[in-house]
C-alpha cells in the first residue's frame, strides 16, 4: 500500500483535510483570551458563544485531557445564574461551515454521507446535554443527546449522524451547516420530542432534555478536540501546525494589534482624497471570506503619519471585498494631496470580521 493511500480518509481526501471544523483544538485566539459575556460573541477563532441568559466568563484554559496532545480548551464559568428560564432562553457554543466546503457530503442525494463528531468535554454539571446540526439552507435539523457522567472529569464523546438525503447545500461562501452544542435551553426548545433523525426544523424538538448550565455560579463547562469527519467512526484528532490553523482562521477574521512599546503597527497607507478623508487598502495575509466589518479599540490608539494627528473615524469601504478590503480614515485638519499613513501607535487593535 502506498503512503498516499495510507493517508487517505473515507472520503478519498488527504487526511490533513478530514476535519471539517477549523480550530477544533482551540489554539487560535485572535480576539483575546478572556471575556465576560451575556450576548453573542466570538472569542476563540471560528467558534461563537451565544449567551442568551446568565453571564459567563469565557476564557482560554490550559485544563485539557491528559496525554491527548491538546494545549488549550475553552472554559465557560457562570458568574450570574438564571435558575428560572424563560421560554426563549438559550446558551450555545457553535461553528458554521460554508456550503462550498460541504459539497462532497452529497447531501440531498441517495449517496449522502454519514458524519461523526467527536470532542472532549468536562463540567461539574452532570446530566444530559444536546448537540444539534442545523441545515440553514433547507431549514432542517438533527439532534443527539450525550451525557456528562462524572463531575469535573474529561470525557470523550462521539456522535454519528446519518447522511441527509433531502435538500442540497448551496455551493457558495455562506453558512450552510451550523454545529450547535447546547448549554441551556428554555421550553421553546425543549417542549417537544428530540429530533434524532433529519427533519424540518421545529424549535420545540431541538434541545429536549438539556440541563441548565446557567443555574448556578458554581457551574463550569470546558470543551476541546472538536472534530467532524465523514464516516461512521471517530478517528484520532488531526493535529496540524499552528500556522496552518491560523491561516484558515484568517479567512474569517483578521486582527492587527499593537501590544505596546515604541513600534508602530501600520494599518494602511493612502493619500487624502478630499479635505479630511483618506482612503487606502489593507494588505491581508489571507483573503477574507467576504466584505468585512471593521471594529477597533479606540480612535486615540491610532495616529495618521505625516500629519501626526488622531483620526476622527475609521470605516470600511462600501465597495470593499474580502480579497482587498479598503478603509477610510478621517480628520478635518488634513488637506487634499497629503500622504496619509494610518498606524496603531499605542496598545490597541483593529479587527476585520468576515465570520459566517
Amino acid at each position: 500500500m502506498t503512503l498516499a493511500r495510507e493517508l487517505a480518509d473515507t472520503a478519498g481526501r488527504p487526511q490533513v483535510d478530514k476535519n471539517l471544523l477549523i480550530n477544533g483544538g482551540m489554539n487560535v485566539w485572535q480576539r483575546g483570551t478572556s471575556q465576560s459575556i451575556s450576548t453573542s460573541v466570538y472569542l476563540v477563532d471560528r467558534f461563537k458563544s451565544n449567551i442568551g441568559t446568565g453571564t459567563f466568563t469565557v476564557s482560554r484554559s490550559t485544563d485539557v485531557p491528559s496525554t491527548q496532545g491538546f494545549s488549550y480548551s475553552i472554559k465557560y464559568d457562570c458568574t450570574t445564574a438564571d435558575t428560572s428560564l424563560a421560554a426563549g432562553d438559550y446558551n450555545q457554543f457553535t461553528q458554521g461551515i460554508e456550503g462550498q466546503n460541504l459539497q462532497h457530503l452529497l447531501k440531498g442525494t441517495s449517496s449522502a454521507k454519514p458524519l461523526t463528531l467527536s470532542f472532549w468535554v468536562k463540567s461539574n454539571k452532570t446530566g444530559t446535554y444536546i448537540f444539534q446540526f442545523d441545515d440553514g439552507d433547507n431549514v432542517r435539523i438533527i439532534s443527539k443527546a450525550y451525557t456528562i457522567d462524572s463531575a469535573n472529569t474529561w470525557e470523550k464523546k462521539t456522535l454519528t449522524f446519518d447522511g441527509d438525503t433531502i435538500g442540497t447545500f448551496d455551493n457558495d461562501n455562506n453558512q450552510s451547516l451550523r454545529l450547535v452544542w447546547w448549554q441551556t435551553a428554555g421550553s421553546d426548545f425543549t417542549s417537544g420530542t428530540l429530533q434524532t433523525t433529519w427533519a424540518a426544523r421545529v424549535n420545540a424538538n431541538r434541545a429536549v432534555g438539556q440541563v441548565n448550565l446557567a443555574d448556578s455560579t458554581s457551574n463550569e463547562w470546558y470543551i476541546t478536540g472538536c472534530q467532524l469527519e465523514i464516516g461512521e467512526a471517530a478517528t484520532d484528532f488531526q493535529f496540524e501546525p499552528y500556522e496552518s490553523t491560523y491561516l484558515k482562521c484568517l479567512r474569517y477574521n483578521y486582527r492587527l494589534e499593537n501590544t505596546g512599546g515604541s513600534v508602530f503597527v501600520f494599518v494602511a497607507s493612502g493619500v487624502v482624497n478630499t479635505t479630511g478623508t483618506s482612503f487606502g487598502p489593507v494588505t491581508m495575509v489571507h483573503p477574507l471570506r467576504d466584505k468585512p466589518t471593521v471594529s477597533y479599540s479606540s480612535l486615540s490608539h491610532f495616529d495618521i503619519e505625516k500629519s501626526d494627528v488622531t483620526p476622527t473615524a475609521i470605516t470600511i469601504f462600501d465597495s470593499a471585498t474580502g480579497l482587498s478590503p479598503g478603509i477610510q480614515w478621517d480628520h478635518p485638519t488634513m488637506t487634499a494631496g497629503q500622504a496619509s499613513i494610518l498606524t496603531i501607535d499605542q496598545v490597541g487593535w483593529i479587527n476585520f470580521d468576515a465570520e459566517l
